[in-house]
């Protein structure tokens, strides 16, 4: 079966396919052999072919689509600000925008007081790599080898996924070990077990690099393409205080979580990353 775009046109998934092979570059793939799964709409959970195969998505795409496609809120939204403005330069001051951020600021941690808007999560990470490194006068960050903080200049360097390697032409990242007891660097045997030498692991870490050169602690507070590891009861806890103690800022991408782990844990924040949740 195909599906008609139009009255006189009809579209297969071929069609599409030989589209996107002949002109688009994906991202984090080898462009010979790729076959990208064809998406002609999607409503709710689901996601269709042209040829009318149905899918369902259990992943909200890039963890961003949580209330689902095509919701009738997010549509009538969408639909007014379209007719009162569609775009608008950052150093303008509107409406919506204004709005959002006073609703972002009631629901941060105390002490939020200003929202920074970027065109995405890795552009978030970047601006807080940035501001680390002007407020604090260093030039180290450290983050996860089990993370991902985008495909951007600093972003993919502090990103622990083996593929940022042909990519590190930002400097001065270095990366550590999180917890994860089912593939337990440390030997632990239990989660209490694994949450305190991950904590000796960092603190050995920063030891080791020099606390006065390190300007910021970047983490996913429940690292997402990893494998949604949830950390253990007092890790995330313990590296605040490792970050007071040394007095380096910590940086938590909450850009796939959505912003609110932290809370979850009481934890006080420095920087904090977040994007679109739908």
């Amino acid at each position: 079966m195909k599906l008609a775009l139009q009255d006189d046109v009809s579209v297969s998934n071929d069609d599409v396919r030989q589209l996107d092979r002949a002109y688009v570059f994906h991202s984090w793939s080898m462009q010979g052999n790729l076959n990208p799964l064809v998406i002609a709409g999607a409503k709710g959970c689901e996601l269709w072919d042209y040829e009318g195969k149905t899918y369902l998505d259990f992943s909200s795409q890039l963890v961003n689509v949580n209330i689902g496609y095509q919701h009738p809120r997010v549509l009538a939204a969408m639909k007014a600000q379209l007719e009162e403005l569609v775009t608008i330069a950052p150093a303008t001051a509107n409406l919506a925008r204004g709005e959002a951020a006073k609703r972002i600021v009631e629901l941060a941690p105390e002490g939020f007081s200003k929202v920074f808007f970027t065109n995405a999560g890795a552009d978030a990470n970047e601006n807080a790599i940035r501001m680390a490194r002007l407020y604090t006068g260093r030039d180290k960050v450290l983050s996860a080898y089990r993370s991902y903080h985008g495909n951007t200049g600093s972003a993919i360097a502090a990103t622990g996924d083996w593929r940022r390697v042909p990519n590190e032409y930002s400097r001065g990242h270095v990366h550590f070990f999180n917890p994860y007891l089912y593939r337990s660097e440390f030997n632990a045997t239990s989660e209490e077990e694994e949450c305190q030498r991950a904590l000796a692991h960092l603190r050995r870490m920063i030891e080791c690099e020099g606390p006065g050169a390190i300007a910021a602690i970047l983490l996913e507070s429940i690292p997402g393409t990893a494998g949604i590891l949830v950390p253990p009861d007092g890790y995330m806890q313990g590296v605040r205080a490792l970050a007071d103690e040394f007095g380096i800022v910590l940086i938590l991408d909450e850009v796939m979580s959505g912003f609110g782990p932290h809370r979850q844990a009481g934890l006080p924040l420095s920087r904090m990353g977040l994007c679109r949740i739908w």
